[in-house]
């Protein structure tokens, strides 16, 4: 039996966070391990825990969740963010991403697609759209540093990885770039996997902002 994806809810509205956990328990291979009401218990929580992922807020008094999702994203690289905002693509959004979120979604999203987000992150994909994804550059690029030919890591990916490289920068899943690229679904993430390693990438979202900085998206 596959075990359940452990997440943690941090929300400073706890109406919010009964919702989400109706939500989430009402899932077979998912349970809510716990929750915080701000960053500074969001991040106590999240070492005491190790949950799979977290569902943060962006916006809450004391410590944000931009800055509760840098510190927990860099002591604990296991554990994905899913940031959770009232506005698409609002500068808090992006400020998640740049701290090393793994995707946001809309407090008023439909329960399946907060669902699926969190599998999403879990499994290592971008819970983020082909139309976000060119939105999140269009916003992140002119911001993001120039970098040197010389320290080009696509240079080391094979053809077919630069193939799945492209791919991953367009914001698909590991079953759309199966389709596209007629390889099996294990195949793609293996191909995910070394693209990842070798761009020292911590995951689908720092992988498509190098794509762009280096002229592959």
């Amino acid at each position: 039996m596959t075990e359940s994806i452990r997440v943690l809810l941090v929300d400073d509205q706890e109406l919010i966070r009964v919702g989400f956990r109706l939500v989430l328990e009402a899932e077979p291979d998912m349970v809510v391990a716990g929750e915080a009401a701000d960053g500074d218990e969001a991040i106590r929580r999240a070492r005491e825990l190790t949950p799979d992922v977290v569902l943060m807020d962006i916006r809450m008094p004391g410590l944000d969740g931009i800055a509760a999702t840098e510190a927990i994203v860099s002591s604990m690289p296991d554990t994905r963010v899913l940031v959770l905002t009232t506005f698409d693509l609002d500068e808090y959004a992006f400020g998640a991403i740049r701290a090393g979120a793994s995707g946001f979604l809309l407090k008023d999203a439909q329960r399946h697609e907060m669902t699926s987000a969190v599998r999403s992150v879990h499994r290592g994909d971008a819970a983020l759209s082909p139309r976000i994804t060119r939105r999140l550059l269009e916003h992140l690029g002119p911001r993001l540093p120039a970098v040197e030919d010389a320290s080009d890591p696509t240079s080391a990916l094979t053809e077919r990885e630069r193939d799945v490289f492209r791919t991953i920068a367009r914001g698909l899943t590991n079953a759309e770039i199966a389709q596209e690229l007629h390889l099996s679904e294990s195949t793609v993430k293996t191909h995910v996997g070394r693209v990842l390693m070798k761009l020292e990438a911590r995951d689908r979202i720092h992988a498509v902002i190098l794509a762009h900085q280096y002229g592959m998206s």
